[in-house]
């Protein structure tokens, strides 16, 4: 039979998780097994598996409050909504200074990372059951002592949006180059700049018999569950465009970036959230 957790044991695990999380934002190298060692001598007789799922969980937490997360602590949202979500806020409120990581970290934008090969930045995207959670828009019904969503805040970061669309232009002069179609790669468009937003995508790339790839660049530092936003333009374009519409989502995007894509209308691949609404007085 599962045991509760207790409000001592769950107090012990979220100082941990934000050890770990302010060493990483801070980038900084640390070992989980270290800091897990330590947390076991907090708890009354906890797994290993159990640890790593409470970690998980506070992970999910933060998501659900716009905040980043450990990226190597994949969210898991089944978590105990009767204490877990009020620890994390009583570690919050009690460490103020914290808020000030997430803000620089939120607005920090790397370079375009240089890489040797492109291509093997690719990765498969999250699974079904996965992609439920990756497009959000508004902290859920958590109370997030601060008020601000991180993760949204980071998503506005035009210095970081306009790195992930160099690099993906860079990837898809890689991808058509290997394919030996380099006149189509010298035909890449950053179509965010010459046209502007209204476009309802970044990059107007190719596919190798000359067809368009219409392409929207999603940017983040933090992990490949992180949730990223869709404006109604670009949700109306990828269903207008399904068939040659691409999302690609770049994630951990620092010295060694990731990338996944998602093919089609976007509504049908990710749960949205609606972001905020628009009143008039009645």
């Amino acid at each position: 039979m599962t045991r509760n957790w207790s409000h001592i044991e769950v107090k012990a695990a979220v100082d941990t998780y934000f050890k770990m999380l302010r060493l990483e934002l801070s980038g900084l190298k640390y070992n989980k097994t270290e800091h897990r060692n330590a947390l076991v001598k907090r708890l009354d007789q906890r797994s290993n598996g159990s640890i790593e799922l409470k970690h998980q969980n506070i992970s999910a937490v933060l998501i659900d409050m716009g905040i980043p997360y450990i990226d190597g602590y994949k969210p898991r949202f089944n978590y105990q909504r009767s204490l877990l979500p009020a620890a994390v806020a009583d570690y919050l409120k009690s460490h103020p200074d914290i808020q000030e990581l997430f803000k620089a970290n939120s607005e920090a934008a790397p370079s375009v990372p240089t890489v040797s090969d492109f291509l093997v930045a690719m990765e498969y995207p999250p699974t079904v059951e996965e992609r439920a959670t990756l497009t959000t828009a508004v902290p859920r019904a958590i109370f997030n002592p601060s008020g601000v969503n991180y993760l949204e805040r980071e998503a506005r970061n035009k210095s970081l949006g306009d790195a992930g669309e160099q690099f993906v232009i860079n990837f898809e002069r890689a991808r058509l180059i290997h394919a030996g179609r380099e006149s189509l790669a010298d035909r890449i468009e950053q179509v965010s700049v010459t046209v502007g937003p209204s476009a309802g995508f970044d990059v107007r790339s190719f596919e190798v018999n000359g067809i368009d790839r219409f392409i929207e660049a999603k940017t983040t530092k933090y992990g490949k569950n992180t949730p990223f936003f869709i404006t109604p333009s670009e949700l109306r374009f990828s269903g207008e465009n399904s068939s040659r519409y691409f999302l690609y989502r770049l994630f951990k995007f620092g010295e060694a970036p990731r990338l996944f894509s998602l093919h089609g209308h976007i509504k049908d691949l990710c749960i949205l959230e609606p972001s905020e609404y628009m009143a008039r007085p009645a």
